[in-house]
């Protein structure tokens, strides 16, 4: 268990990586211990990556001190273990100032530092990236040190394996630090990982070898938590004129007894007691219960259900127990949403019954999988997209928001967004059975628990919404997380004297055309709200197909086309007027206009 100081003797005097250069390997090691206990409670109070971090402390100390950054240019995959990098590079404040914690991003962020080169949040990318500056520097005849560090399982991504076949053919200085800690979020899975457990296994002579096969040299450091040793490897190849793989095996969450002891649960942690390791504020998801319990009991059912994850476990929540009893009916495939995405393509026109599920960020990633393997093809495989909301993860490279004008406008896929529980599971249920057409479930992310209207069981009849609360004069249209927002405006319009009419879309991906017509009756003023960006959104559709009808105007509410970073999500919501009585009190002024 690490133990916590009052006062370090090296940490708060680090202003950039200068300052190390001259420390001998005694220091060094006190150095590790103290950014240790810096991130350990840092991460008690504020939460975040924890393992990732823990792991590559060493690591970043000895790039550090071989290695002329900014100059020498160092690229974080994910960058989520980049924390020890930015307490060596002028921002060490953010970790050992309390009242300063929430000054720096949790990745890498040019913005910050000169020392930071993009900012990153998704997996597999660090090797693109940093071939693009190698051969920017080649073609100015520069002659600085090209490094990306890659690990927690992003190796299997497809971008990392395109750029390990690009950069083999380079001929010029660039070096990859594998950091292989044996784990991404959960266990890795896939062939390469056996290949990488022979290499460790054989302190890297094993003759199957990855990086060789696409070109580069390699070297191999067994104990990557070994200062001195990682000093000794990057000295060798700094300069290097070829392409190298530098091979070091980390322990992740090293140092501290829970995260060596339960890696997964150690990748990222909320707020938690140090002595315990408890969270200070458990928090139990209705939505992900539900997914969890729907997936087990489907599989049982099912012998052809199949549950597909992308290296997040779904995005779900998906427990080492609750995956082994789902057996061959879980299929993680790594950092690998493109492959995730064709795969469950070819299992539904193979006759079995797909779920993929991930986070919406990294659906981002899939868009080309989506339109030409599932739905030009009409493979009725099923999407679950996790954290579709203004109200999840907040940093700029993981906002959720911007699914609903990606797949909204792909034919062929059905886009559903539900509004309570009980209509997740009703459609999750609708989805697995149907065989008609693909389809994408946004999981709510908040949402009534039970539902105070009738929910469908069948939802083959598309595009076809329900009414839940008749009225006149304005029509509210709530989608998904922001159907609650819509009955609550309309209780406080009806303070006002305006009964309005409240309707759940249910659908993204098309439009109630009959009941848009009838609304031209009673209706001088529609609203649609929705959890996301409104360009290309649902609302402009709605709002296109009105036109130029005089006799009804339009008012569409969501976010606008940015990338909102770190915000508060209160704050947000009511910079966009996303509150009820906001939404009210525009309403209002707007009929007496």
């Amino acid at each position: 268990m690490i133990r916590q100081r009052g006062i370090s003797m090296y940490l708060e005097k680090i202003t950039s990586p200068a300052d190390i250069k001259g420390y001998g390997a005694a220091e060094r090691k006190a150095l590790a211990e103290e950014m240790r206990d810096a991130l350990l409670k840092r991460a008690s109070i504020h939460g975040g990556h924890f393992g990732p971090d823990f792991g590559i402390v060493e690591a970043i100390i000895a790039l550090h001190t071989v290695f002329d950054s900014p100059t020498d240019k160092i690229v974080y995959d994910v960058s989520h273990q980049s924390y020890p990098h930015k307490m060596l590079t002028g921002r060490v404040e953010a970790y050992i100032n309390e009242a300063e914690y929430d000054e720096v991003s949790g990745y890498t962020n040019p913005e910050e530092s000169p020392h930071d080169f993009f900012n990153v949040g998704h997996t597999s990318t660090s090797i693109s990236l940093a071939s693009g500056l190698a051969k920017a520097r080649d073609l100015a005849g520069r002659r600085e040190n090209i490094i990306a560090l890659i690990g927690d399982g992003s190796m299997s991504g497809g971008e990392a394996l395109e750029g390990l076949n690009v950069v083999g053919e380079m001929d010029t200085n660039f070096i990859i630090v594998f950091n292989d800690n044996d784990q991404s979020i959960a266990e890795n899975h896939g062939g390469m990982y056996r290949a990488f457990k022979e290499l460790r296994e054989t302190n890297g002579t094993a003759e199957n070898n990855l990086f060789r096969a696409m070109g580069l040299d390699y070297r191999y450091v067994a104990d990557g938590n070994d200062c001195e040793a990682l000093i000794a490897a990057f000295s060798a190849v700094k300069d290097s004129q070829k392409p190298v793989v530098i091979h070091i095996h980390t322990q992740k969450g090293k140092g501290y007894k829970f995260a060596e002891e339960d890696r997964e649960t150690w990748h990222y942690r909320m707020p938690f007691d140090i002595e315990t390791g408890a969270l200070k504020h458990p928090y139990t998801d209705p939505f992900q219960v539900a997914s969890v319990d729907f997936i087990k009991a489907e599989a049982k059912e099912n012998p052809n259900f199949v549950f597909l994850a992308a290296g997040t476990m779904g995005g779900i929540g998906l427990s080492p127990a609750d995956r082994a009893e789902l057996g061959s009916q879980y299929v993680d495939v790594g950092i690998a949403e493109e492959h995730a995405v064709a795969m469950a393509s070819g299992l539904a026109r193979g006759g079995a019954r797909p779920i993929f599920g991930t986070y919406s960020t990294f659906f981002q990633r899939v868009y080309d999988q989506m339109a030409q393997d599932v739905a030009v093809n009409n493979n009725a495989a099923v999407f679950l997209s996790v954290g579709a909301s203004l109200y999840y993860m907040n940093d700029v490279t993981h906002l959720g928001f911007f699914d609903i004008p990606l797949f909204a406008n792909i034919p062929n896929l059905v886009f559903l967004a539900p509004a309570s529980l009980d209509e997740y599971a009703a459609m999750l249920r609708w989805s697995v059975e149907q065989t008609k057409h693909p389809v994408m479930i946004r999981m709510p992310v908040m949402g009534y628990e039970e539902s105070p209207y009738p929910v469908r069981t069948d939802y083959s009849n598309l595009n076809k919404y329900q009414v839940v609360t008749e009225g006149a004069e304005v029509a509210l249209i709530g989608a998904g997380n922001f159907a609650q927002l819509a009955s609550a405006a309309a209780a406080e319009l009806e303070k006002e004297g305006v009964k309005a009419t409240v309707i759940n879309p249910i659908f993204l991906s098309g439009l109630d055309t009959v009941l848009l017509d009838s609304l031209k009756e009673k209706h001088r003023l529609v609203l649609t709200l929705e959890d996301g960006i409104l360009e290309g959104g649902f609302g402009q559709k709605i709002a296109a197909y009105y036109g130029m009808d005089a006799n009804i105007r339009v008012r569409c509410y969501g976010l606008s086309k940015e990338f909102h970073d770190r915000y508060d999500a209160a704050e947000l919501a009511r910079e966009y007027h996303l509150t009820a009585e906001q939404i009210a009190a525009d309403t209002i002024f707007a009929l007496k206009g």
